[in-house]
């Protein structure tokens, strides 16, 4: 498998790769469509007959599948500029084209072109006519042959199904193949779904497949092919955590990162001040990264190098100044995002003249790089600087760098991320105090058992048991601690707890629910900014309380003054999702 390339796998993965619903018009009621040639393109080279099409041979599988995965590249952009330009952490610029201006405005319309539904109806068609046709039961040498990618592609109808919803809010339901005019017709008369439904048909839907392993390829392309697969007990955490099953999405990250086979770690990568004890602040050193390559990154949509042979992201190209777009980045941090970083507190440990440790905060003031006040993730990831050009020079002399993209493709999901949303999981569930430990010290048997009480630690036993081989304080830390130094030495960064003694233990831990919640969000904008995740954090939060003013006031804030028009445009759910085609 190593001499497979995309280009040798999608020349012989054409014949499983189908159309979909490829022009939705929004009636008033709902969708409508002026012919059956506005929802299939039944003459399309890429539709063949059914009987040509059945999966039955081994060699199948490699094709099939990622035929599918080539499918995805056409929305993997979308997907973090949807969630990143639309929340209070980035805006565009100047330079910006008008279909991106329009996401960040709220003003996208049917002909924009990161509004296309179809794209995502294609995957899912794909996916369905695969769960259709394959031979999901034939065994050779006593193994079922398709069984791992039977499993694959159910998730990745799945994830794609999520984020259908997520974009669009309601929508058809469709798990069957269209392959006719009149299969798409009958597909959009039926009732819409939205994310609630969504997301307990597919608990339902992949649940069996929990602990089907992921199929083993090799490399393609230079690449581990294993990352291109969404791990399915990872997805069915995101899928409970929307649907409000916190307990099961608690259990379902627990497990996924607590795998006795593969164990997950968070790691100990951070940014840092290069030597905090001689109180100089000038450089920062930092091991973080994002890429596909390293451990951190957990599965990804892997991208074209070369855009002849399919699609490339342009992520790098609209978040960083590059020889494509003359150094005229397109999308640039907010101030509301450079305020939540310089409100944390960085916390470093020295050694005092006499041998013995104390702790010390960074400061806030008179740093060369403001963007290095506070928490350090932000500045590691960011650079700007004005640099001298010709008068008439084409190019810009404003030099943005966010290193914050896979170069090999555009990254789901990663560790550290997967671990925020069990923090949320687990506080919804119950563990307030499990939840933060996740942000401050990380979870393993010492945090556990020493840092817990014993109510908690009993009550929540199954979601917080981590093996003390595979989970120390040499691999672990708190999330928190990538960006503001020695976390679980920070007095100033505590679970928060009310003023006077409350009647009963539930009566604290619902006092400290919604509080540890904030601060989870919070971390999640520090740790995810840039990558996509923002904007849907806060909206299933507000959707979750009930309250959009969480999602429309950080983001009519944006620019550091409330935006009075935009954040009437927030009250309104309505208003969080995209026109539909």
């Amino acid at each position: 498998m190593n001499s497979i390339t995309y280009r040798n796998i999608k020349g012989m993965a054409r014949k499983w790769l189908f159309c979909a619903l490829t022009s939705l018009p929004l009636g008033g009621l709902g969708w409508a469509f002026t012919s059956c040639s506005d929802i299939m393109d039944t003459d399309s080279e890429l539709v063949e007959k059914l009987e040509d099409n059945r999966l039955q041979e081994p060699t199948d599988s490699v094709y099939s599948v990622m035929g599918i995965v080539y499918k995805m590249q056409a929305i993997a952009d979308r997907t973090v500029l949807l969630g990143e330009l639309r929340s209070d952490l980035t805006t565009t610029t100047a330079s910006a084209s008008k279909d991106l201006k329009a996401i960040t405005n709220f003003t996208v319309d049917t002909d924009n072109a990161y509004n296309r539904i179809s794209d995502y109806y294609a995957i899912i068609n794909n996916c369905n006519y695969y769960l259709k046709n394959v031979n999901k039961d034939l065994v050779k040498n006593d193994r079922k042959v398709f069984e791992a990618e039977y499993a694959v592609v159910k998730a990745f109808r799945a994830w794609t199904y999520l984020q259908v919803a997520l974009v669009y809010g309601n929508v058809p339901l469709v798990t069957e193949p269209l392959l006719t005019e009149v299969d798409a017709q009958d597909a959009l008369n039926q009732s819409f779904v939205g994310i609630n439904e969504i997301c307990n048909y597919f608990i339902d839907d992949i649940k069996p497949y929990v602990d089907t392993k992921l199929p083993v390829y090799g490399q393609i392309n230079e690449q581990n092919s294993q990352k291109f697969f969404i791990p399915v007990r990872a997805l069915l955490g995101d899928l409970c955590l929307w649907a409000g099953r916190y307990a099961e999405a608690a259990q379902y990250y627990h497990d996924y990162l607590s795998s006795h086979t593969d164990p997950l770690p968070t790691g100990i990568s951070s940014a840092t001040w290069a030597d905090i004890s001689t109180k100089d602040y000038r450089s920062i050193r930092s091991s973080l990264s994002y890429g596909g390559a390293n451990n951190e990154c957990i599965c990804y949509i892997p991208m074209e190098s070369n855009g002849f042979y399919g699609i490339r992201s342009d992520l790098e190209n609209i978040f960083s100044s590059t020889s494509i777009n003359m150094d005229y980045a397109q999308a640039t941090p907010t101030k509301r995002m450079r305020q939540l970083s310089a409100a944390s507190d960085y916390c470093g440990i020295y050694i005092k003249a006499d041998g013995s440790q104390d702790t010390i905060y960074a400061p806030k003031e008179n740093l060369e790089r403001p963007e290095l006040v506070g928490d350090l993730r932000f500045g590691a990831n960011y650079s700007n600087r004005v640099s001298k050009t010709e008068r008439y020079a084409r190019t810009s002399n404003e030099i943005q760098t966010i290193d914050k993209f896979n170069r090999n493709g555009v990254t789901l999901y990663r560790i550290s991320m997967v671990y925020l949303r069990y923090a949320e999981a687990l506080n919804r569930a119950g563990f307030p105090q499990a939840a933060f430990a996740v942000l401050k010290y990380g979870l393993y048997p010492d945090i556990v058992n020493n840092l817990i009480d014993d109510t908690e630690r009993v009550l929540g036993a199954t979601f917080i048991n981590f093996n003390g081989d595979d989970f120390t304080v040499e691999n672990t830390q708190g999330i928190h601690s990538r960006g503001s130094g020695r976390a679980e030495c920070d007095t100033l960064y505590q679970i928060p707890q009310p003023a006077v003694p409350l009647a009963s233990r539930a009566d604290t831990v619902a006092f400290q629910i919604p509080l540890v919640e904030d601060m989870i969000v919070n971390e999640m904008a520090l740790e995810g900014a840039f990558e996509g995740y923002r904007f849907y954090d806060l909206m299933r939060v507000a959707l979750r309380r009930g309250d959009p003013a969480y999602l429309a006031d950080p983001v009519s804030r944006r620019h550091g003054t409330v935006d009075e028009g935009l954040r009437s445009l927030l009250m309104s759910t309505n208003n969080w999702y995209l026109p539909r085609p």
